[in-house]
């Protein structure tokens, strides 16, 4: 193996600007969603990362070609191979500002490719700064994930080539690990959302491996092999088909190569994935191709399975709802199936089908959808959204349908999902999936969790499998039917499958266009001054900042190269383009050609002319019959005028192009180049040196300054000229005005110019300079109007492409050309200066890929304005590159460097693409509290935004008065410097979108946690937020169990008085108490809100809600399995029902017999003449540990219980037996040591700090949020804890009676942060440290986002 090694910087920057091609099935699908909302997916060789929330690409980061140990490397061991697989980082933001420097690990990104290569991706950077060690084999990567091990790092787990597993330390980039799972073909690899320790791995053939990594050794990893059973019948045919595939003398190569290759590249149609339950603990949801499971990984068993719906292609991946018992399936055809949880069971029904590729508007074939992700990032939002958005005078306009958050104003709205698809013609869709039922649905479905009874539902055409052939509503043939909404909103696409008392509908929110396909040819607009707006008149267009990309498909993509964006795709051809030119600056001809008959020979020749602004295609030059010959190259003046149509074996057509095209003549003669004159430098006011002199017959470019001054000038009376050189070796000038083409007569270089050893391959032209290019690398230059020439070599291989850099008034060279050799590397030379070898700007070979296409960008207006060179590379991707040119004594440099975005339709708001310090600033202003007008923009686009928040910014005064309230903690002055560090973001509207800011206006005066909440939601920490949002829950609980807390003395008197402070605390301070049963459970204990479950009667609930899916398995470790679930939740009855039934035969029988007993003497004495006959009996093997505790569950010992399952390592467990039979001290000093556990093994610091609260270990708690370096976090934990527990004793204050008074007595001081405390004084000095070094970081930071 290889040492890791760290990525060096490149020498220069040049990525910024770059749009990627279009994702392949190469690419394996390999898509991740940040829990911050930034999308990265594999295009190609590169990485893009897109916001989902404005659908802009943010960056591009190709990845750089592997280094050749070999010294005569070939061409292609320099590209770069395809990424197959991208994960983010689960690092949060980091906020230890005292001990270190500010940091970017969150965001980095792993990325893994074809040849076996792991790097992690500083997105700021854009560029790798590790690299992970490799095998020398050079097994192509499948999957990443990354994998908790201590408290502040992560591994990364890696699928290499079919079978192989690795573990590796990204802190030195060492593999500790290796496990190869051959001969099965490993396929996907996910994290359990419940223990970051542990992940599984899934294989084709169901093989499942579970791992659990305790540290970062070898001997640390645990793991446990498991098989679910499916149909493998056509995968084996497929392998059969893949060994045998080939020829006799290439099949050997080919088995092999397929036995080294991941499982996506020998199969890329039959895809094998599974995803966690984000609810339950334990199940997975896994899809076959032809079948969906749900797996219980504690039983080791499959609770469900579902064949494929009938009429639909393959499972490709399944995505379960982070907040509803939903499962989305994304099929190979382009659909997306939804499946709804039948309650109490694990038991899922089809409910809906909906296309993800609309049929309207696509090309035949239809693109394919590679990727389907579900946006975890609005989960924690919707549930704030859900539970604190009840204002019922709100000042705010009535909400946006696209909005993800708002859920009041929709009354019948169950849910709202956000997902995003990709597909390979490059586009990424954003999806918008709803679920909306009557009221008592949305009851349900919110305040209990559960779903209705899917059997209770007519459902038409039902099989025996569960699966659906045809529905009422889902009109798929038909399409996506339009919605218009009413009230100003934009009209949205739905499909609707209605199922009595609940409706599934999808709706298209938002689209990102990206290259199409893979670019053939590249075309940039060079209108002259000659050339008309609108094809009439006469005023002379001007640049724009557009380039068109002839793509292999038969789409034209047009470029805005000042947004880094696709402006427009436009479908034109049936096949491949293979020739592009602007006509001004709005037109575009293009032309491809079919070939009829391979024995003939004919060809038919498409010739197109588009208009930009309309989308209209416009044939031309229509003949009946094929041609013999194709058409070879366009070439087109500047002015848009005049075409020539250049054959391969025919005479040149010359064309003027009016709105119906005319053909003017044809030329007979053998060119092998021809190139029109290129527009020449505007006219200063007083004439130069170096200004060309006026053509005698009046070229285009001579005459372009009168034809700007004269407005009655006749079009016809313009002229334009072109160079040409002949097979000979021959070269000339033609000039074109009107319908007459005529010798320019140019005065001609000596005869030695005329080379013989090479023929010209490349020319361009402007007047008055002619330069050529040949097969042997020379490039000559001569000057039409004085006959000077020069000549020198560049001692490369021929040339394919020359072109002139733009000019402008008071350039001090216009002889600068940039020159595309064949063998894909290009260099830029000054033709003006004494030696332009020596002076040249050499690119030998642009890094990763080859340069096929370049050309000039013309938008300088100023002579210090930096070149712009565009490139296609044969990954598809487009580049922009600057070349600057540094003026000096003896001559002059060029380096090539970024350019800069400058202009984007809409800000990014993505407060985590902040420079470090600045997105710190911006989460405590969030958490503090800020009025919500201050995001309203100070810009001028403030009138175009279609969300207001009342209120007027002021960037002057005391900006103090924008926060809601100064904290008691921490310097009261840094919120003030932290807003004017700010405002520049704010100017420019790009710290919160409309929808957010919007809901922040909403909670803002809900309370600091909410707030607190809110912050966390934004920058992705979900498990930060449910801790905030549960924090409330979790003091009320510690308030209960003080007041409960039993007397010294227990007189009748004192009791009733416990029961009177437990009721009035209980009516005052619990929001919608859980009860047992199937009553109404509090939203706050639903869905995501189950990692974080610590009252009694939610774990007792959650278990009880587990046992029915388990009572038709009967193996003898399931039996056991299933006692123990019945005695954690005290169903002792059923527990020996169970017990008792057991086969005689069975090596458990007599373990059984012996707890069956000692369980049933704690129900009744019925059984004491079988326990004799029991204990008599010759017990031979030993018991599972598990058996203990039952006997100790038996006799009443429940402590000691809990303490052994803890021992176990069974902590759920653990805490749902002390939920069911535990109660004040005892179950707080089970929470406690399970918040241990939690904190120190499980590496979960969240979880553990609410575990903390309800047990009553404030103090603890605060130690931990210390020791994880989080100053910030530490002093709002304090804040939070003084609010409501103030809150609690304001409540109390109004009740008069004396029951009430003794209570708030006892509740008067919270345990642990008292503000004499000393670890609460320390925080407070600690945190205004903090905010003292963030705001010199701050000032230190230039603002930038993206």
């Amino acid at each position: 193996m290889t040492s890791p090694r760290p990525a060096a910087a490149p020498p220069h920057d040049s990525w910024d600007a770059m749009l990627p091609g279009p994702p392949s099935r190469s690419n394996f699908g390999s898509a991740d969603l940040s829990p911050s909302g930034l999308l990265a997916f594999a295009s190609g060789c590169s990485i893009s990362v897109v916001d989902s929330r404005s659908m802009q690409l943010v960056s591009t980061v190709p990845m750089p070609p592997p280094t050749s140990n070999s010294s005569s490397s070939s061409s292609s061991s320099s590209l770069s191979p395809f990424v197959t697989s991208v994960r983010w980082t689960p690092l949060p933001l980091r906020r230890d500002l005292l001990s270190t420097e500010p940091s970017t690990s969150h965001l980095l990104l792993a990325a893994a490719d074809r040849q076996g290569r792991i790097a992690l991706v500083d997105l700021r950077l854009r560029s790798p700064v590790l690299w992970l060690e490799s095998d020398p084999v050079r097994l192509g990567i499948q999957d990443l994930c990354w994998v908790q091990a201590r408290s502040d790092s992560y591994l990364l787990a890696a699928i290499a080539g079919p079978s192989s597993l690795s573990l590796y330390n990204t802190s030195t980039g060492r593999c500790f690990w290796k496990y190869d799972a051959g001969p099965e073909f490993l396929s996907c690899i996910r994290r359990d959302p419940f223990d970051s320790r542990h992940f599984c791995v899934i294989g084709l053939k169901g093989f499942l491996l579970s791992v659990k990594v305790l540290g970062e050794t070898e001997n640390d990893v645990v793991i446990k092999e498991l098989q679910i059973r499916t149909d493998c019948a056509e995968l084996l045919k497929l392998e059969r088909d893949a060994a045998n595939g080939g020829s006799s003398s290439s099949s050997s190569s080919s088995s092999s190569s397929s036995s080294s290759s991941p499982a996506s590249a020998v199969f890329p149609l039959y895809a094998t994935k599974f995803s966690f339950s984000p609810r339950w603990k334990h199940i997975l949801f896994v899809t076959f191709p032809k079948e969906l499971v749900v797996f219980d990984l504690r039983y080791e068993t499959v609770l469900f399975s579902a064949a494929l719906p009938r009429g639909c292609g393959k499972f490709l991946d399944v995505l379960p709802d982070p907040n509803n018992e939903f499962l989305y399936c994304a099929h190979l055809d382009g659909k997306l199936s939804t499946w709804r949880r039948k309650g109490g069971e694990q038991v899922h029904t089809m409910c809906s089908m909906e296309e993800l590729m609309p049929s309207l508007g696509t090309s035949v074939p239809s693109p394919s959808v590679l990727a389907a992700i579900i946006c975890q990032s609005d989960s924690p939002l919707q549930t704030v959204g859900r539970l604190y958005s009840d204002i019922p005078n709100s000042p705010l306009p009535d909400e946006d349908f696209n909005s993800p958050f708002d859920f009041y104003d929709e009354p019948l709205l169950i849910s709202k999902t956000h997902m995003i698809s990709i597909s390979d013609d490059g586009k990424i869709w954003s999806w918008l999936l709803t679920t909306e039922g009557d009221e008592d649905t949305q009851k349900e479905e919110i305040n209990v969790g559960t779903v209705a009874d899917p059997s209770e539902i007519p459902v038409s055409d039902t099989n025996t499998n569960g699966t659906n052939s045809s529905r009422e509503g889902l009109a798929m043939e038909a399409g996506k039917e339009r919605e218009h909404a009413t009230g100003g909103r934009s009209s949205r696409a739905k499909s609707t499958s209605k199922q009595a008392d609940m409706s599934f509908k999808i709706s298209l929110v938002g689209q990102l266009q990206l290259l199409s396909s893979q670019v053939t040819m590249l075309a940039v607009p060079s209108p002259s001054l000659t050339a008309t707006v609108a094809r009439g008149g006469n005023h002379s267009a001007v640049a724009v900042p557009l380039v068109a990309l002839g793509t292999q498909s038969g789409t034209i993509d047009v470029v805005d190269v000042s947004a880094n964006a696709v402006a427009a795709s436009l479908s034109v051809h049936n096949g491949m383009v293979r020739g592009l030119r602007w006509l001004g600056n709005s037109r575009v001809v293009s032309f491809s050609y079919t070939q009829v008959n391979e024995k003939s020979g004919g060809f038919i020749n498409r010739l197109v002319v588009t208009c930009l602004r309309s989308g209209l295609n416009r044939p031309f030059r229509v003949l009946q019959k094929p041609e013999r010959t194709p058409i070879r190259a366009l070439r087109s003046s500047s002015s848009g005028r005049y075409l020539l149509i250049l054959f391969r074996d025919a005479p040149v057509e010359v064309w003027a192009m009016t709105k119906s095209p005319i053909m003017l003549r044809s030329l007979a003669l053998p060119f092998t180049v021809l190139e029109w004159t290129l527009p020449t430098v505007p006219r200063p006011g007083r004439s130069g040196s170096a200004r060309p002199k006026e053509s005698p017959s009046g070229d285009a470019d001579g005459a372009s300054s009168t034809d700007s001054k004269t407005s009655d000038a006749s079009q016809d009376e313009t002229s334009e000229s072109f160079a040409f050189a002949l097979v000979n070796g021959a070269l000339g000038v033609f000039e074109v005005q009107g319908r007459r083409i005529r010798d320019f007569r140019p005065k001609w270089p000596s005869s030695s110019f005329v080379s013989s050893d090479g023929v010209i391959t490349a020319m361009a032209y402007r007047l008055p300079h002619v330069v050529m290019g040949d097969r042997s690398g020379n490039i000559r230059w001569w000057d039409v109007t004085t006959g000077h020439s020069s000549s020198f070599n560049t001692h490369r291989e021929g040339i394919r492409r020359i072109k002139f850099s733009p000019v402008v008034p008071g350039d001090r060279s216009r002889g600068r050309i940039a020159v595309l050799f064949n063998d894909n590397t290009f260099s830029i030379f000054d033709l003006d200066s004494p030696d332009p070898m020596a002076n040249s700007l050499l690119q030998p070979q642009f890094p990763g890929t080859l340069v096929l296409e370049l050309d000039w960008v013309p938008l300088r207006t100023d002579k210090n304005d930096p070149l712009v060179l565009c490139i296609t590379g044969a990954d598809s991707s487009f580049r922009l590159l600057e070349v600057n040119v540094i003026d000096k004594k003896p001559g002059y440099t060029s380096q090539l460097r970024s350019t800069k975005e400058r202009f984007r339709p809409m800000p990014i708001c993505s407060p985590i693409l902040l420079p470090t310090p600045h997105a710190l600033a911006l989460r405590m202003i969030l958490q503090l509290g800020v009025r919500p007008s201050w995001f309203n923009t100070c810009s001028t686009t403030v009138e175009k935004r279609p969300h207001l928040i009342p209120g007027t910014p002021k960037s002057s005064g005391d900006l103090r008065n924008y926060m809601i309230d100064l904290p008691s903690i921490g310097d009261p002055v840094v919120p003030e410097l932290l807003l004017k560090i700010l405002e520049p973001y704010r100017k420019e509207g790009c710290l919160l979108d409309d929808e957010r800011a919007k809901l922040y206006a909403k909670l803002v005066n809900k309370g600091c946690t909410v707030r607190f909440a809110f912050a966390a939601a934004v920058y992705g920490e979900s498990l930060e937020a449910l801790f905030w949002l549960q924090l409330s829950r979790a003091l009320n609980h510690l308030m209960r169990k003080l007041v409960n807390r039993p007397q010294q003395k227990p007189a009748e008197s004192a009791a009733d008085s416990e029961l009177d402070d437990r009721s009035i605390l209980s009516r005052i301070t619990s929001k919608g108490k859980s009860v047992s049963g199937t009553g109404k459970r509090d939203p706050l204990s639903q869905g995501n809100f189950s990692l974080m479950a610590f009252e009694q009667e939610e774990l007792w609930a959650n278990a009880n809600e587990r046992i029915p899916w388990h009572e038709k398995l009967e193996g003898e470790e399931d039996v056991q399995n299933r006692v123990h679930e019945l005695v954690s939740v005290g169903n002792l009855e059923a527990a020996v029902s169970l017990l008792l039934s057991t086969n005689p035969e069975s090596t458990f029988f007599y373990v059984n017999a012996l707890r069956a007993v000692a369980l049933s003497s704690a129900v009744s004495s019925s059984l004491l003449e079988l326990a004799v006959k029991v204990v008599a009996a010759n017990m031979v093997q030993t018991d599972r540990s598990l058996s203990g505790t039952h006997l100790l569950c038996a006799v009443g010992r429940y402590q000691e219980a809990c303490s052994q399952l803890q021992d176990a390592g069974c902590w759920t467990d653990a805490a749902t037996l002390a939920a069911t039979h535990l109660k004040g001290t005892d179950y707080a000093r089970v929470l406690l040591r399970w918040a241990d556990h939690v904190h120190h093994s499980e590496h979960n610091l969240w979880r553990a700090l609410i575990l903390y609260v309800a047990a009553g270990a404030l103090q603890e708690a605060l130690a931990a949020l210390r020791e994880a370096q989080q100053p910030d976090t530490a002093a709002m934990f304090i804040l939070a804890c003084r609010e409501i527990h103030s809150e609690i004793i304001s409540d109390l204050g109004h009740s008069d009676d004396e029951s009430s008074s003794s209570t708030k007595e006892k509740l008067l001081k919270l345990p642990g942060l008292d503000p004499e405390n000393e670890d609460v004084i320390a925080v407070g000095e600690y945190f205004g440290e903090y905010q003292r070094k963030l705001v010199h970081l701050c000032m230190d930071s230039l603002p930038h986002s993206d």
